[in-house]
Parts: C-alpha cells; structure tokens; sequence
C-alpha cells in the first residue's frame, strides 16, 4: 500500500514508554540495592570472600526477584485489559446501537457538533469498532499494551547490568576502600542513569539526577549504618 503524499510522520516518546520504565527500574534497582548490601557488609569489616558472596547473591536474588515481580504484575494489568476487550466486544455485537451512541457522546464530549460526533462515530465503527471503543472509551492502546515477558526480561537484564557495577568494584579495589569506592561510583551511575532516563523522557536531565542520587545515597548511609552497628554488635 503506497503512502500518500505529504504525510508527516511522527515519532513520540510514548511508544517508550513499557520496555524504559522495566530498563530504568532494573538497572537503577540493580545498582542500588547491590551497592547497598556490599556496603553495608564492608561496613561490618567484613572479608572480600563475604562481601563477594553477599554482592552476587544479591544480583542473582535480585534479578530473578525483578522478573518475577514485573511479571506477576505486568501479566495483572494483561489480565485485566483481556477482560475489558472481552467486554467490549460481546457489547458490540449484542447492543450495537447503544455502542455507537456511547462514542458519539464521547466525541461531543472532546469538542465535536453532535452532529459531527456522530458521523466520527459512525466512520470510525465500520472502520474498526472494537479497536475504537478500546482507545476512545477505555485508553487501551497498542503503545501502552502489556508485554509481561517483555518486562520480566528487560527487568532482569538491566537489574543484572547494574548490580554488576559494584560488585566488580567490589573486586577490584582494596578492602578497606570497598565502601567508600562502591558508593562513589555507584552514585556517579546512578546521577548518570537518572540524566539519560530524564532525557529519553523528555524531563529535565538535572531534576532526574538528582532526585535519583539523593535517595540512593540515602540507602547507602543507611544500609552502611545497620551494617556497622551489626559488625560492633557481633
């Protein structure tokens, strides 16, 4: 089918909406809770061996944790849009004409003459009635449908990517210095992660570094303060 001439296309930054929020929520919980827990056991003096242990069982607990988590949920929403389709089309079929003034008194709703709200109505059901109900009644879309798999595996990657950071940090540097250089760089991420997330938003990049740096660095001091207290106790 040829494309008519003049069409401006288009591309906008909801349609990115599924697969950024499960990257974003991964990677940033996957950097965050890792870096936490290995600070908070070097926190208590302990050994590289158990601060090791501890940093990888927590990105392999983590990552299956956060495909699990976004799939039960992500799957709930799936569920739920299942039904309203179901709905809406056993609706259509039985109480045609009441569908059809259903839509026209949308349409009259956002700004169209009844008369005109119609005729949309009318054009827009022999085109694709269900389709239409589904985004003009209930905000149901292709761009926002839910892709539980999807989200499970783009969590669990991104979770896997992120709790690496720290955990390699970990490795590589001194024990004495394992908190201190875990929180440094995992917080420089962290800014980093929050500035490009707000930009493939379109939100300010500041106001996304920020707001992500704060509360990480706030479990950080926290998880290093339990830690500490635990290692004198013990």
């Amino acid at each position: 089918m040829s494309r008519l001439k003049g069409v401006h296309v288009e591309t906008h930054r909801a349609g990115r909406i599924g697969w950024l929020r499960a990257a974003v929520l991964g990677a940033n919980d996957g950097i965050v809770s890792t870096a936490s827990l290995v600070v908070g056991i070097a926190a208590a003096d302990s050994g590289r061996s158990a601060i090791l242990i501890g940093g990888i069982a927590g990105l392999v607990a983590g990552a299956m944790s956060m495909a699990a988590g976004e799939y039960v949920s992500v799957s709930s929403q799936a569920d739920t849009e299942k039904a309203d389709r179901a709905r809406e089309t056993k609706e259509l079929a039985e109480q045609p004409e009441f569908e059809l003034d259903e839509l026209t008194q949308i349409y009259v709703e956002r700004g169209l003459e009844p008369s005109l709200a119609r005729q949309a109505a009318e054009q827009m059901t022999r085109h694709d009635a269900l389709g239409t109900h589904l985004r003009d009644e209930l905000g149901l879309s292709e761009v926002h449908e839910a892709r539980p798999v999807q989200a499970a595996v783009t969590s669990a990657m991104t979770f896997a990517v992120g709790a690496a950071l720290p955990v390699v940090v970990a490795a590589l540097v001194p024990t004495a210095s394992v908190a201190l250089a875990v929180a440094g760089t995992s917080l420089v991420s962290l800014a980093a992660l929050g500035a490009l997330s707000a930009r493939a938003g379109g939100a300010s990049m500041l106001r996304g570094a920020v707001r992500v740096t704060f509360w990480s660095a706030a479990a950080m001091a926290l998880t290093a303060g339990v830690g500490r207290l635990v290692g004198t106790a013990l």
